[in-house]
């Protein structure tokens, strides 16, 4: 069998090509920086927020890790607009990463943050840390280096799901 590769159509849209690649690798990073700002606050609330906090972010979590993925995409491009939110394909595509990688990750770390031992609180309680800073110290930074390769198998998830989103006009990436 003779093979022959002609790549020459591949190599006439190299620049499309490489705009694609940079404009998905920056959807991407941006939605994992937002997604995990999301999440951790989320997890805060799911730990230590109160009752009604608790009811809101797991009715979000659940709503979230039970539908698909091109469905909140869907939800977020056409129904959201339909109702009087306009904004850009760019935009939507951020948002409906930032809120699916929110929920994901909301329960990743809300798991590392339970993995903390309470005597390490309690520690931070009799060296008079504030409350917030106990979290930040104490409880997240450890938290996170437990969850870290859960997290980046989530990140890596994102950034395939981002291929969804690659029917992303080059006019709308430029125009958020």
């Amino acid at each position: 069998m003779n093979y022959s590769f002609q790549f020459g159509d591949v190599f006439a849209a190299w620049p499309l090509l490489v705009k694609g690649t940079l404009s998905t690798i920056e959807l991407s990073l941006l939605a994992m920086l937002l997604g995990l700002m999301l999440a951790i606050v989320c997890a805060w609330g799911k730990t230590a927020g109160p009752r009604p906090l608790r009811w809101v972010i797991n009715a979000y979590i659940e709503l979230i890790r039970n539908t698909p993925f091109l469905v909140q995409l869907f939800f977020f491009f056409f129904a959201l607009p339909a109702l009087g939110l306009r904004w850009s394909a760019y935009a939507a595509a951020l948002v409906a990463m930032v809120v699916n990688l929110g929920a994901y990750a909301t329960e990743i770390i809300r798991a590392g943050i339970e993995s903390i031992p309470k005597g390490q609180i309690e520690a931070g309680l009799a060296l008079n840390l504030k409350r917030h800073e106990i979290f930040r110290f104490v409880i997240l930074k450890p938290a996170l280096r437990t969850v870290y390769p859960a997290l980046t198998s989530q990140f890596i998830l994102l950034m395939l799901s981002s291929a969804v989103v690659s029917a992303i006009s080059a006019d709308d990436l430029t125009s958020v």
